[in-house]
């Protein structure tokens, strides 16, 4: 294991955020007396943890654990907690450290440690609403009872048939801290950020064109279908495709529309598409048309940086730090007030690939002497 990759392992473990298979990795790595000073300093040096150690007391840690536990009133962190007593215990007996156990941030202090939002994924049908709990999979029907598509945990799959008669549409509509996939009845593919809003129907009409609406960011793997061609609607650019992947970042609060071909070809225009009016784009090329104004403006990008959102990843290239903290707010599900109106302006560039925002703020915070403070899904910049 590099020395990079157990950094964030102890950063995970420490801030309650590593999955089962995380610290087992860990306590295999920490079995080596060396790798166990590394922690130890690694904590002291950026938890503030007191030097002191004490003897591993396993009745004791059980005894507080299990009170931790009973005193949860919400049952998914009992269950988190319960699973997370065996491996905690392994660390623990490994360091022989129960001081850390007692006096580190481990779980869920309310001081240190950064606590995320949870809101739910909604998708609203014809007549009414429901949520998405992406850990199931069952299916969705109408308002008659007919199954029309399957939900199978974080992707909906609709039925792969035309209709010939009236468009029905639903909504998908995805908070800040999640991300989603559906695939459309055409066997188009769309993944969907944080802070979406996608409205399709149900299914396609025949000799009709497919039409969808955007609020937010999406990124589309456009089944091809010549007969039938396929429009991505925003408030300031239309996107009309035959079959293609591509990206579409449509905020509201940002300035701009932007629009980044991977494959294919598509046709940007604002409002009534006319011959005129059409501006093309072919791979590795960004549409942008800033909010309000008639221009669309062409530009070759590396379209790996505006595509890495849909494997988890954060890329920031020449990127105001007002604009990091608006990313990380809906990529997160937090809160920022930065206080520091300038380094508002200051311009970062930094990857971050499926990391925890307590990484996200060590990074700032050492590469750039960033002061900050938390309050539980609040950060304040100083």
């Amino acid at each position: 294991m590099t020395m990079k990759k157990s950094e964030r392992l102890i950063v995970k473990f420490v801030t309650n955020q590593a999955s089962q298979e995380e610290i087992e990795e860990l306590t295999e790595w920490l079995k080596k007396e060396k790798h166990q000073i590394v922690f130890k300093d690694f904590v002291k040096t950026n938890y503030a943890i007191d030097a002191a150690m004490y003897t591993f007391d396993s009745a004791q840690l059980k005894k507080q654990l299990s009170e931790r536990i009973e005193s949860e009133s919400n049952v998914f962190q009992k269950r988190r907690f319960s699973s997370y007593y065996k491996y905690a215990a392994i660390l623990i007996l490994a360091l022989g450290v129960f001081y850390f156990y007692r006096n580190s941030n481990l779980f869920h202090s309310k001081e240190n440690v950064i606590i995320p939002r949870q809101d739910d994924i909604v998708l609203q049908l014809d007549n009414r609403s429901m949520e998405i709990d992406t850990s199931e999979a069952r299916n969705v029907t109408d308002k008659n009872g007919n199954i029309i598509g399957k939900q199978e945990k974080n992707r909906l799959v609709y039925s792969n048939t035309n209709s010939s008669g009236k468009l029905v549409y639903n909504t998908l509509k995805i908070p800040y801290g999640k991300r989603f996939e559906v695939q459309l009845s055409d066997g188009t593919v769309v993944h969907l950020n944080a802070g979406t809003s996608l409205k399709y129907p149900v299914q396609f009409l025949k000799n009709q064109s497919r039409q969808v609406y955007l609020t937010g960011e999406a990124y589309f793997e456009v089944a091809k279908d010549k007969a039938h061609p396929f429009t991505v609607n925003t408030q300031e650019v239309n996107v009309e495709v035959l079959g293609t992947k591509f990206n579409v970042n449509t905020y509201p609060e940002d300035v701009s529309t932007d629009i980044v071909l991977v494959e294919g070809k598509v046709s940007l225009y604002k409002e009534k598409k006319t011959t005129e009016n059409q501006v093309y784009l072919t791979p590795g090329l960004k549409g942008s048309n800033t909010r309000g104004e008639q221009k669309i403006t062409i530009e070759p990008v590396n379209t790996d940086y505006y595509t890495a959102w849909v494997k988890g990843s954060l890329v920031f290239k020449n990127a105001s730090f007002a604009s990091i903290i608006k990313n990380l707010e809906r990529h997160y599900n937090v809160t920022f007030i930065n206080k520091n109106k300038t380094l508002g302006k200051e311009i970062f560039n930094a990857r971050f690939d499926n990391e925890p925002i307590e990484t996200v703020l060590k990074y700032f915070s050492d590469s750039y002497k960033i002061d900050y403070m938390i309050d539980e899904d609040v950060i304040i910049i100083k």
